[in-house]
């Protein structure tokens, strides 16, 4: 239940993966920021509540932002955010340096922290950031927090530790003013791919149908009832890319937890170079596994445990836990970048009910 008390604001807010589940923890998130208008619109639309600016953070003013929003930052306890992450991911071999203004955003969080001061701070990224310039950028987001006067912590999660049906690894490091940081407790039960999806419809190659009905009504799963609570019998954003014939017959010779390794030689002409193929590229789930990280669908290529196609939207969205009631707005490829650039809701909450805790034992 949200507690009205506990006044939340999430800058770098995305599609809304945070701040739906820090509400789902207790805290009132009144606004969000978001330069990318689709990912705004997502946020707007499935957060009835929230007061959403669509633009670039370094062109605000933090007091004024917050004043237009009718909230006053005495009156704040959490400022969250994930600035963009593909400048910290050790992926993203061409710009991953400090050289990359991406890289720099973070400095635009604490302009936010130094000025309206909140209870406490979560600022969330991918593992690479710790390594990022030989560990300088990370040592630099720990030195700020101090220096405006919080305890600061950073340490590791796995989303499939909070009952995310995907191995996601992310940095997490809060800031709070009441002193000691709690050891996030977050151990739950691992949920596999075929439990979060297997109900969703059977699609073909290409799927251009929104609306569609579930495949199955009886015998769900726990996680599968819990991402359907509020649904009827049909779910949205069922949409799959078109594969071209080529890239569709490279999947037929796939099996479950392989990759590009297992197509013939003779159908990968267009790549010139293998060894720059990673292992999630034509990558096919296991049903009865969690899935690999869910990042960004044109290089990674998920394929269906099963079905010789792409992941659609909402297989992707039911794998960041994003329940069905949840919409997503924008051409098929912003859908699809909004869900891999997503925080998962249900590690969100988690992290926010330990938040809730740390503010709880401070008052």
């Amino acid at each position: 239940m949200v507690n009205s008390h506990y006044i939340g604001v999430d800058i770098f807010a995305g599609a809304g993966g945070l701040s739906m589940g820090l509400s789902r923890a207790g805290f009132n998130m009144k606004l969000g920021i978001e330069i990318d208008s689709n990912s705004a619109l997502t946020l707007k639309k499935n957060h009835g509540g929230m007061s959403v600016v669509v633009s670039d953070v370094r062109f605000l003013d933090p007091i004024k932002t917050l004043n237009q929003a009718e909230i006053h930052p005495n009156e704040l306890a959490i400022l969250a955010g994930g600035p963009p992450c593909r400048g910290f991911s050790v992926s993203n071999r061409r710009s991953r340096s400090l050289d990359n203004p991406l890289n720099s955003l973070y400095k635009e969080f604490f302009r936010f922290i130094k000025a309206l001061k909140p209870q406490i701070f979560l600022l969330e990224n991918v593992v690479g950031l710790k390594t990022l310039a030989q560990g300088a950028v990370l040592h630099d987001i720990l030195n700020l927090g101090k220096k405006y006067g919080y305890t600061v912590c950073s340490t590791i999660v796995n989303s499939e530790d909070s009952g995310v049906p995907q191995r996601r690894k992310r940095l997490v490091i809060i800031g709070t003013k009441h002193g000691h940081v709690q050891h996030l407790e977050m151990k739950k039960r691992t949920v596999t791919v075929r439990e979060a999806i297997e109900d969703l419809p059977i699609l073909q190659n290409g799927n251009k149908t929104d609306l569609m009905e579930y495949s199955k009504q009886n015998n769900l799963s726990e996680y599968q009832k819990m991402m359907r609570k509020t649904s009827m019998h049909i779910v949205p954003n069922n949409f799959v890319t078109k594969n071209s014939d080529l890239v569709v017959e490279r999947y037929k010779h796939i099996p479950p937890g392989g990759n590009w390794k297992s197509i013939p030689t003779e159908l990968m002409g267009n790549y010139t170079n293998t060894k720059n193929c990673h292992g999630w590229i034509y990558y096919r789930l296991k049903w009865d596994e969690p899935s690999i990280v869910i990042s960004n669908f044109r290089k990674n290529m998920l394929i269906h445990p099963e079905q010789n196609r792409g992941l659609s939207v909402r297989e992707a969205a039911r794998l960041q836990s994003f329940p069905d009631s949840f919409s997503f707005f924008g051409a098929l490829g912003s859908q699809q970048q909004q869900i891999a650039n997503a925080v998962p809701p249900l590690l969100a909450e988690e992290i926010g009910k330990n938040l809730l805790t740390m503010l709880e034992e401070g008052r």
